[in-house]
């Protein structure tokens, strides 16, 4: 009987415990340790990126550059950036950050709550052309990344209420997470419909469920935290002990066609045995209609352009290419890949953010990409050769000038081509 009880109430039980815990623990806020730093960078995992005890600290302290992107970051390989940091011991170490279905909007929360950390420094951006779909950030993708505590941290940052406040308001509230939260849809309403500033008594109510988060962060973000730090040993193993672009280059076409040998499309062997072969004939001219041009991605990477300027940080944006002989089977069309390319280029080029690696053109270099849309050996490597001498020159000081009234309009979403 007492064991019947004693199951019955152990969840509860549990449940008292860690609430204890955050309710008593000290009020640290951050995890000062290198070697969690380490282990964090590369782990791409979301308790990390979402919460601030780990990746603030190890950004903070100069020796970590923040890479934005998604799912080409867990590609790893020979000539992933973390590899080749490590291998020929550069300045600094990538601290990737985001994960499979990570957004502008996600990128968004990311970068804001390491505002401080970002200011006058630098990082590296890369923009997929697959996130620029008709709908934009899909409700599964949002509800998996977002994060409570970095939402916080924007909505206690709001001094004076801002433009690109209000549209990310009127954006969370599409969202099922946002809109099944009452008191926050309620506040997040309030600055979407032209509220200046929050109530005291709002105020109040983040400031409280801030301080709790910041202590759950502290105690769980590592959590599920899987370091691949024994992988990225394994691949610097492969390596030449010099630097030598054409060596590598060589390397990189190699090994490439080694693990690309049984499909006639230059995937990723393992990658098409588990996610194409099966279905690979209804896959024929299934993306004809697909179309990055038009898309409310344009103005949710808009605050994200926002943010970097707010911080001064000076961004490296990579445009990575298709496969070409994937697009040709499926039917994306390459040309309108270019459109996208040009007003992607246009977005930041004419808001003063010019340090851009284009490698849209690059479709059909061998071994460029590592399957359909992700960087590959070849491709690592030639954005290599943008990221080292960009992180290698110091930090110029920016001269971003914003135009929010023109690209968070719906008529720029929409627009289909770019003079």
């Amino acid at each position: 009987m007492s064991k019947k009880i004693l199951s019955h109430f152990a969840p509860l039980l549990v449940a008292l415990i860690i609430l204890g815990l955050i309710f008593c623990w000290p009020s640290k806020k951050t995890i000062e340790e290198p070697k969690v730093w380490q282990q964090a960078s590369t782990s791409m995992a979301s308790n990390v990126f979402g919460g601030m005890a780990i990746k603030n600290p190890a950004i903070a302290s100069g020796e970590y550059v923040p890479f934005f992107g998604s799912s080409e970051l867990s590609r790893l390989s020979p000539f992933h950036p973390s590899v080749l940091a490590e291998k020929y011991h550069r300045s600094y170490r990538p601290f990737l950050l985001g994960a499979p279905g990570t957004q502008s909007l996600s990128q968004f929360a990311i970068s804001n709550s390491l505002s401080k950390e970002l200011t006058n420094k630098k990082a590296v951006f890369i923009i997929s052309p697959q996130w620029f779909t008709k709908k934009g950030m899909e409700d599964l993708e949002f509800n998996a990344y977002f994060s409570e505590l970095e939402l916080y941290h924007w909505l206690l940052s709001i001094d004076q209420v801002r433009d690109f406040d209000r549209y990310y308001a009127q954006r969370l509230l599409n969202y099922s997470r946002i809109k099944d939260n009452a008191k926050m849809s309620a506040v997040l309403t309030a600055i979407a419909n032209g509220s200046n500033q929050l109530s005291s008594k709002q105020r109040h109510y983040l400031e409280y469920n801030y301080q709790l988060l910041q202590k759950e962060d502290y105690l769980f973000t590592q959590v599920g935290m899987l370091s691949k730090e024994k992988k990225i040993h394994f691949f610097a193993k492969k390596l030449p002990s010099e630097y030598n672009y054409q060596v590598l280059d060589s390397l990189a076409e190699k090994i490439g066609q080694k693990h690309t040998n049984n499909n006639r499309f230059e995937i990723d062997n393992g990658f098409y045995k588990s996610r194409l072969e099966i279905g690979i004939k209804g896959l024929k001219n299934s993306q004809r209609k697909w179309n990055y041009c038009q898309s409310p991605e344009f103005a949710d990477f808009q605050l994200v352009l926002n943010q970097f300027a707010q911080s001064h940080t000076q961004v490296l944006f990579i445009i990575p290419p298709v496969n070409q002989k994937w697009s040709d089977y499926t039917g994306l069309s390459q040309e309108m890949l270019q459109r996208f390319a040009k007003k992607i280029k246009y977005q930041l080029q004419s808001q003063g953010f010019t340090d851009i690696a284009d490698f849209s053109k690059e479709a059909n270099v061998r071994f460029f990409m590592a399957d359909t849309i992700h960087l590959g050996w070849r491709g690592w490597l030639r954005a290599d050769e943008a990221i080292a001498p960009f992180l290698a020159q110091p930090y110029e000081p920016t001269n971003y000038h914003l135009n929010n009234a023109q690209f968070f309009s719906k008529e720029w979403q929409d627009q289909e081509n770019v003079e």
